[in-house]
């Protein structure tokens, strides 16, 4: 089969709202708030036109064949089957909660492993626990040479838990031997829990001989460019985990039953469902799968365009004598889908470059520059000689 060349242009014109809303604006943030292709925009009046048309027929009308068919797509592009099971949720927060909450109280000291690395959401929300009596073991993720050493050496007997990211958030550092580490964890018994979000449609992954049993979150805010209020949960097969942070979505059938007894799941998925969600999620959501299709843009076809294009801002870094700078790896295989360089100031140069109409964001001293597939090269040369030089005047 031939493969068709991807059409540059009439990709870039079918982000024409975005990239037009703001003359001149270059949108360095694909790591981030990705920009919304011109389909969502009539995906959110079919979302009103359907309420309008059903009322509260709407969601066996319209929303839920919408959430199965956008679960499938979903699947495929993480590199599983279609037919898994899948939980949706407005946060990766709202599902890493629910999935902890099957575990022993934090009183009885169930032991999770993660890294000190993962985003504010897990992070947090571990601490938390941990004060309350969780027996969390922190596995520093600096320096990033030894680190999957470090998590494997971690993962003894007894761990109850193994909370990782795939890619790391400040720096975009894709973990190595990840299969390793879930086979490793799963064959003690341990529940594992991946935050895909920097994977998801810019890092295809190999999840190993454990991919059968692990659970998976990411969301639609990043670079699936669904936007905010659609997050998911991969759920292995014959999951019978009883989350205590659980909500009425989560078995319709006992709606119509008597009430008592043991509290009761709904199949697969299910049983991490929450309440009642704005669906219009679903709607972009739906538009944008539909989007990738029609241009060809596989996981494969766009983690190819990604390195691509983060090489070529490491490129004018080096040639700007500021290659020390960059603090994402130089291997495309341990490189995600950003480009994070070090900056005291990188708060400040965030605002002032904003000022210029050059979106770029920080973590900490970590200023991060996110690519994406509608940024032209010139649009990518400008964008990172800016930050270039406000970094040489913040010396």
């Amino acid at each position: 089969m031939v493969e068709t060349k991807l059409d540059e242009g009439a990709l870039r014109a079918a982000y024409g709202r975005f990239l037009g809303a703001v003359p001149g604006r270059i949108l360095l943030t694909g790591h981030s708030h990705q920009a919304w292709p011109d389909v969502v925009e009539d995906a959110l009046k079919r979302a009103f036109d359907d309420a309008a048309r059903f009322v509260d027929d709407k969601w066996s009308q319209a929303v839920m064949p919408k959430i199965a068919a956008t679960g499938a797509a979903i699947l495929d592009r993480m590199g599983f089957p279609r037919t898994d099971s899948i939980a949706f949720g407005k946060s990766t927060h709202e599902l890493a909660y629910r999935l902890l909450s099957c575990l022993p109280p934090p009183q009885a000291k169930p032991r999770v492993v993660t890294t000190d690395g993962e985003f504010h959401s897990l992070y947090r929300q571990l601490r938390r626990l941990a004060e309350e009596g969780m027996d969390v073991v922190w596995v520093p993720a600096r320096p990033r040479e030894g680190l999957a050493e470090r998590i494997l050496d971690a993962l003894v007997p007894g761990t109850a838990m193994l909370a990782v990211s795939a890619v790391l958030f400040e720096d975009a550092h894709v973990v190595p031997r990840l299969g390793e580490i879930l086979e490793r964890a799963t064959s003690m018994g341990a529940v594992c829990l991946v935050d895909a979000y920097h994977a998801f449609n810019v890092v295809p992954l190999d999840w190993g001989p454990a991919k059968d049993r692990i659970f998976v979150t990411a969301g639609g805010y990043k670079y699936a460019a669904f936007g905010e209020g659609i997050c998911w949960l991969r759920v292995p097969a014959g999951c019978a985990l009883r989350p205590v942070y659980t909500g009425w979505f989560a078995d319709f059938g006992a709606l119509a039953g008597e009430r008592g007894g043991e509290v009761s799941y709904g199949p697969g998925g299910d049983r991490f469902a929450g309440a009642t969600f704005d669906p219009t999620a679903f709607y972009r959501a739906e538009a944008v799968l539909q989007h990738w299709e029609r241009f060809g843009l596989t996981p494969q076809k766009l983690r190819a365009i990604s390195i691509r294009q983060t090489e070529r801002i490491i490129g004018r870094f080096d040639a700007a004598g500021l290659g020390e700078r960059v603090l994402s790896s130089r291997d495309s295989a341990r490189r995600g889908g950003f480009v994070a360089v070090h900056t005291e100031d990188a708060a400040s140069i965030v605002a002032r470059l904003r000022e210029q109409g050059i979106l770029v964001d920080s973590r900490r001293s970590f200023l991060r520059l996110g690519p994406a597939p509608y940024l032209t090269d010139a649009e990518i040369d400008c964008g990172t000689d800016a930050v270039i030089e406000a970094i040489k005047r913040a010396k």
